[in-house]
């Protein structure tokens, strides 16, 4: 009798295992942007945008060059937009929970709000896996020395997210991921009021 009920047990252990990591499986694999995030389609839903923010949509999830100069010369481009920068790398795990938020919300509000990526302190291999693992509807300038970074006072630490007003001023500097799209779109909302 003994035996039979240690049997049972054991095999309600199983089974109650079995179910847990399949669940948990789910719920990762739902939660990966790959799985939820289309480019293709967000690129559509951006159609019509302004000629300065299409043509961000236009080098949407490239990484580019230029440095510094390049950067400015962007930044000048979008005078009359507010932009939100956000300054991510690779090996960055809140960037990693972040992402998801950027891609929704700059497919939500990119035909009025300019989005700029900044990989800093990064390689350009890990930094083009990480955009094929989390395609963005915007570019990203690449700063593996951080000057862009320092030249818009971003610190040193991962993520931050820059607001530039339409006139090019900062209006806000958010250290930190943001824990969810609704507080990345009320900072886009309170302090650009787009």
């Amino acid at each position: 009798m003994k035996r039979a009920l240690f049997l049972l047990g054991g095999v309600a252990l199983v089974v109650v295992l079995v179910i847990g990591l399949t669940q948990a499986g789910g719920k990762e694999e739902s939660s990966t942007p790959q799985g939820g995030f289309d480019l293709a389609k967000a690129k559509q839903q951006l159609a019509g945008a302004p000629a300065p923010l299409a043509a961000l949509h236009d080098q949407a999830d490239e990484l580019l060059e230029g440095g510094p100069g390049a950067f400015q010369k962007r930044m000048q481009e979008l005078r009359g937009h507010p932009v939100v920068i956000n300054k991510w790398a690779s090996w960055c795990g809140p960037c990693r929970l972040e992402f998801p938020f950027f891609e929704d919300v700059s497919t939500a509000k990119g035909k009025t709000v300019a989005f700029v990526g900044l990989n800093s302190g990064d390689n350009q291999r890990d930094a083009k896996e990480f955009l094929g693992e989390f395609p963005l509807t915007y570019p990203s300038y690449e700063d593996p020395d951080e000057k862009i970074a320092r030249a818009i006072g971003a610190p040193a630490n991962y993520p931050i997210t820059v607001f530039l007003d339409e006139r090019g001023k900062q209006a806000f500097l958010r250290q930190g991921g943001y824990p969810s799209r609704e507080d990345l779109e009320q900072d886009i909302k309170r302090y650009l009021g787009a």
